[in-house]
């Protein structure tokens, strides 16, 4: 009935005894409920609305090859977060095509069973973040918000929204609710020069806008692979692919890819065993 995910009952309850119950009791606290079943990624809306991704990535942990240290710093904080111990909000960083994103899609795949859900926010629509966050508090699973590609300038207005809903501000706690951003650099707030010199107190202002990154509790690099690294990761990659091309022709027109393309990383790595 279109009325049950709205938590009506559509008809008298009856003959429903108390296994049954336990069941469906059971499912509820292992699966979720309602759209949140069948779906482990969603989008948040301009309109706030939650909407499920019908094609989320399809990458798993086991396809992301390289980046141990920086995979196991994001587990290890996952898994806390979804037994119900401390965790810390997460800022992913570093050059593009490293696998910052692609990580984060890999992890909710990994812990769907656990009940954790993906909701990705624009950039633009972080100033929504205090409303998101009131919305998911209420619902009994566990969310990752993301913000993907993030930076902001000296003057957004959306930095005290980012900064409220960050944990530090008793308002903007939720114990379900973890903030993932990724970002190409260290400090998500754009700098000048001149806005600085021209500031009274330098100090004060260099320190606001460090304080945003500080918000997150865990910083991850996930810097740019050297040729060692990039072509170990090509071949990982082709193993898994089947490729029976030799290793020598494998790695000579790899390293060609990556000239061409302009850089080394994971992501040239896929794209050239794809090719």
């Amino acid at each position: 009935s279109p009325d049950f995910n709205m938590g009506k009952p559509s008809a008298p309850r009856v003959n429903w005894d108390e296994k049954a119950a336990n069941l469906l009791y059971s499912f509820y606290q292992s699966s979720g409920y309602g759209k949140f079943i069948s779906s482990a990624e969603f989008c948040w809306t301009a309109e706030d609305e939650l909407i499920p991704v019908r094609s989320p990535s399809a990458l798993s942990l086991g396809d992301l090859k390289g980046y141990e240290h920086e995979k196991a710093q994001v587990y290890d904080n996952l898994e806390n977060f979804v037994r119900g111990l401390p965790y810390s909000d997460m800022l992913l960083y570093g050059d593009r095509g490293t696998g910052k994103s692609s990580t984060v899609h890999a992890m909710v795949k990994n812990f769907f069973p656990h009940k954790l859900r993906l909701v990705e926010i624009a950039k633009e629509n972080v100033g929504h973040l205090p409303k998101l966050k009131s919305y998911l508090s209420s619902i009994p699973l566990r969310f990752l918000v993301f913000i993907d590609d993030f930076s902001l300038s000296e003057h957004d207005d959306r930095i005290s929204s980012l900064k409220t809903a960050l944990q530090g501000s008793a308002e903007g706690h939720a114990d379900n609710v973890m903030i993932v951003a990724t970002s190409n650099r260290r400090h998500i707030v754009e700098e000048n020069f001149s806005s600085r010199m021209n500031s009274v107190h330098m100090g004060d202002s260099e320190e606001e806008l460090l304080s945003l990154s500080d918000r997150f509790g865990i910083t991850v690099l996930f810097a740019a692979t050297n040729k060692q690294e990039y072509l170990a990761i090509v071949r990982a990659v082709a193993a898994d692919m089947g490729l029976k091309t030799p290793a020598e022709i494998l790695e000579s027109l790899a390293e060609r890819w990556a000239l061409v393309r302009g850089g080394r990383s994971p992501r040239r790595a896929r794209q050239f065993v794809d090719y």
